[in-house]
Protein backbone atom coordinates (compact mmCIF):
# COMPACT_ATOMS: atom_id res chain seq x y z
CA UNK A 1 0.00 0.00 0.00
CA UNK A 2 1.46 3.11 -0.87
CA UNK A 3 1.05 6.72 0.97
CA UNK A 4 -0.84 9.07 -1.22
CA UNK A 5 1.72 12.13 -0.15
CA UNK A 6 4.89 9.88 -1.06
CA UNK A 7 4.76 8.73 -3.75
CA UNK A 8 6.86 5.72 -4.18
CA UNK A 9 6.83 5.34 -0.06
CA UNK A 10 5.88 1.86 1.29
CA UNK A 11 3.78 2.06 4.08
CA UNK A 12 5.22 0.29 6.82
CA UNK A 13 2.66 -1.90 8.82
CA UNK A 14 4.57 -2.14 11.75
CA UNK A 15 4.82 1.65 12.26
CA UNK A 16 3.66 3.04 15.84
CA UNK A 17 1.45 5.32 16.40
CA UNK A 18 4.08 7.67 18.13
CA UNK A 19 5.92 6.91 14.47
CA UNK A 20 2.79 7.93 12.19
CA UNK A 21 1.99 11.39 14.47
CA UNK A 22 5.70 12.13 14.01
CA UNK A 23 4.59 11.70 9.88
CA UNK A 24 1.58 13.70 10.52
CA UNK A 25 3.54 16.15 11.80
CA UNK A 26 5.65 16.75 8.97
CA UNK A 27 2.48 17.04 7.12
CA UNK A 28 1.78 13.56 5.77
CA UNK A 29 -1.64 13.38 5.05
CA UNK A 30 -0.98 9.21 4.36
CA UNK A 31 0.04 8.62 8.48
CA UNK A 32 -3.34 10.83 9.65
CA UNK A 33 -5.40 8.15 6.96
CA UNK A 34 -3.51 5.64 9.11
CA UNK A 35 -3.97 7.05 12.29
CA UNK A 36 -7.58 7.59 11.26
CA UNK A 37 -8.11 3.96 10.15
CA UNK A 38 -6.93 2.49 13.38
CA UNK A 39 -8.86 5.06 15.90
CA UNK A 40 -11.82 6.26 14.45
CA UNK A 41 -13.77 3.17 15.20
CA UNK A 42 -13.19 3.42 19.08
CA UNK A 43 -13.66 7.09 19.05
CA UNK A 44 -16.93 7.14 17.53
CA UNK A 45 -18.16 4.20 19.41
CA UNK A 46 -17.01 6.43 22.57
CA UNK A 47 -17.94 9.36 21.61
CA UNK A 48 -21.79 7.56 20.79
CA UNK A 49 -22.32 6.60 24.50
CA UNK A 50 -22.34 10.07 25.13
CA UNK A 51 -24.46 11.51 22.62
CA UNK A 52 -27.09 9.73 20.76
CA UNK A 53 -27.11 12.52 17.85
CA UNK A 54 -25.17 10.36 14.79
CA UNK A 55 -24.57 14.11 13.37
CA UNK A 56 -23.01 15.46 16.31
CA UNK A 57 -20.89 12.43 16.66
CA UNK A 58 -20.13 12.19 13.04
CA UNK A 59 -18.79 16.19 13.51
CA UNK A 60 -17.10 15.33 16.91
CA UNK A 61 -15.29 12.77 14.89
CA UNK A 62 -13.91 14.45 12.23
CA UNK A 63 -13.30 17.72 14.21
CA UNK A 64 -10.81 15.63 16.12
CA UNK A 65 -8.94 14.44 13.08
CA UNK A 66 -8.55 17.90 12.26
CA UNK A 67 -6.96 18.73 15.13
CA UNK A 68 -4.83 15.48 15.24
CA UNK A 69 -3.84 17.33 11.73
CA UNK A 70 -3.46 20.68 13.07
CA UNK A 71 -1.70 19.84 16.56
CA UNK A 72 0.49 16.48 15.95
CA UNK A 73 3.40 18.57 17.41
CA UNK A 74 1.45 19.16 20.91
CA UNK A 75 1.53 15.70 21.41
CA UNK A 76 4.76 15.37 24.20
CA UNK A 77 5.52 11.94 23.82
CA UNK A 78 4.67 10.45 26.78
CA UNK A 79 1.57 8.41 27.20
CA UNK A 80 -0.29 6.46 24.76
CA UNK A 81 -1.34 8.60 21.40
CA UNK A 82 -4.65 6.76 21.62
CA UNK A 83 -5.04 9.05 24.74
CA UNK A 84 -4.10 11.94 23.19
CA UNK A 85 -6.19 11.23 20.60
CA UNK A 86 -9.27 10.50 22.94
CA UNK A 87 -8.76 13.89 25.26
CA UNK A 88 -8.91 15.54 21.63
CA UNK A 89 -12.25 14.09 21.37
CA UNK A 90 -13.84 14.40 24.78
CA UNK A 91 -12.91 18.14 24.66
CA UNK A 92 -14.39 18.49 20.99
CA UNK A 93 -17.60 17.13 22.11
CA UNK A 94 -17.81 19.20 25.37
CA UNK A 95 -17.34 22.16 23.00
CA UNK A 96 -19.77 21.04 21.39
CA UNK A 97 -22.55 20.55 23.14
CA UNK A 98 -21.96 23.24 25.83
CA UNK A 99 -24.31 26.00 25.17
CA UNK A 100 -22.20 29.25 23.85
CA UNK A 101 -22.84 32.58 26.02
CA UNK A 102 -22.00 36.25 25.62
CA UNK A 103 -18.70 37.27 26.49
CA UNK A 104 -20.32 39.54 28.95
CA UNK A 105 -22.72 36.68 30.36
CA UNK A 106 -19.57 34.54 31.48
CA UNK A 107 -17.48 37.39 32.74
CA UNK A 108 -20.05 38.32 35.23
CA UNK A 109 -21.07 35.07 36.48
CA UNK A 110 -17.27 33.88 37.21
CA UNK A 111 -17.07 31.97 39.87
CA UNK A 112 -14.73 32.93 42.71
CA UNK A 113 -13.54 29.36 43.86
CA UNK A 114 -13.68 26.27 41.80
CA UNK A 115 -16.62 23.83 42.41
CA UNK A 116 -15.28 20.18 41.55
CA UNK A 117 -18.09 18.20 39.56
CA UNK A 118 -19.86 15.61 41.07
CA UNK A 119 -17.47 13.27 39.40
CA UNK A 120 -14.15 15.07 40.03
CA UNK A 121 -15.68 14.64 43.90
CA UNK A 122 -15.92 10.88 43.54
CA UNK A 123 -12.45 10.52 42.01
CA UNK A 124 -10.96 12.77 44.80
CA UNK A 125 -12.62 10.28 47.66
CA UNK A 126 -11.63 7.25 45.62
CA UNK A 127 -8.35 8.33 45.48
CA UNK A 128 -7.58 9.03 49.48
CA UNK A 129 -9.22 5.77 50.09
CA UNK A 130 -8.54 2.29 50.33
CA UNK A 131 -9.30 1.06 46.91
CA UNK A 132 -7.63 4.12 45.65
CA UNK A 133 -4.06 3.08 47.37
CA UNK A 134 -4.96 -0.49 46.43
CA UNK A 135 -5.60 0.50 42.72
CA UNK A 136 -2.40 2.91 42.91
CA UNK A 137 -0.56 -0.40 43.86
CA UNK A 138 -1.35 -1.98 40.48
CA UNK A 139 1.11 -2.57 38.37
CA UNK A 140 0.22 0.15 34.92
CA UNK A 141 -0.66 -2.62 32.31
CA UNK A 142 -3.55 -3.95 35.39
CA UNK A 143 -4.42 -0.30 35.99
CA UNK A 144 -4.68 0.68 32.49
CA UNK A 145 -7.34 -2.13 32.25
CA UNK A 146 -9.42 -1.05 34.79
CA UNK A 147 -9.20 2.75 33.88
CA UNK A 148 -10.77 1.42 30.57
CA UNK A 149 -13.08 -0.73 31.59
CA UNK A 150 -14.36 0.14 34.51
CA UNK A 151 -14.09 3.74 35.01
CA UNK A 152 -14.15 4.48 31.15
CA UNK A 153 -16.93 2.16 30.89
CA UNK A 154 -15.51 0.75 27.68
CA UNK A 155 -16.50 -3.15 26.58
CA UNK A 156 -13.64 -5.28 26.85
CA UNK A 157 -13.29 -5.30 22.83
CA UNK A 158 -13.18 -1.39 22.98
CA UNK A 159 -10.71 -1.40 25.91
CA UNK A 160 -8.39 -4.04 23.71
CA UNK A 161 -8.62 -1.84 20.72
CA UNK A 162 -7.56 1.60 23.16
CA UNK A 163 -4.96 -0.44 24.55
CA UNK A 164 -3.55 -1.95 21.59
CA UNK A 165 -3.91 -5.61 23.43
CA UNK A 166 -5.74 -8.65 22.52
CA UNK A 167 -9.38 -8.31 24.14
CA UNK A 168 -8.61 -12.08 25.89
CA UNK A 169 -5.57 -10.35 27.45
CA UNK A 170 -8.36 -7.67 28.29
CA UNK A 171 -9.99 -9.95 30.19
CA UNK A 172 -7.32 -12.00 31.98
CA UNK A 173 -5.56 -8.79 33.43
CA UNK A 174 -8.52 -7.72 34.68
CA UNK A 175 -8.83 -11.01 36.29
CA UNK A 176 -5.48 -10.50 37.95
CA UNK A 177 -6.43 -6.87 38.66
CA UNK A 178 -9.75 -7.84 40.61
CA UNK A 179 -7.94 -10.62 42.60
CA UNK A 180 -5.23 -8.48 43.10
CA UNK A 181 -7.55 -5.38 44.84
CA UNK A 182 -9.33 -8.11 46.61
CA UNK A 183 -6.31 -9.16 48.44
CA UNK A 184 -5.30 -5.67 49.04
CA UNK A 185 -8.83 -4.86 50.38
CA UNK A 186 -9.07 -7.79 52.71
Amino acid sequence: MRWPDAPGAELDDALSDVQLLAHVREGDRGALHELFLRHEAWVAARVRRRCADPDVVDEVVQDTFLTVWRSADRYSGSGDVAAWIWGIAIRTLLHRLRPRKSVLHRLTHLRTEHDPSAEEAVLERLEHSDAGRALARLSPELRAVVQATVLDGLTTREAATLLGIPAGTVKSRMSRARTELKEALL
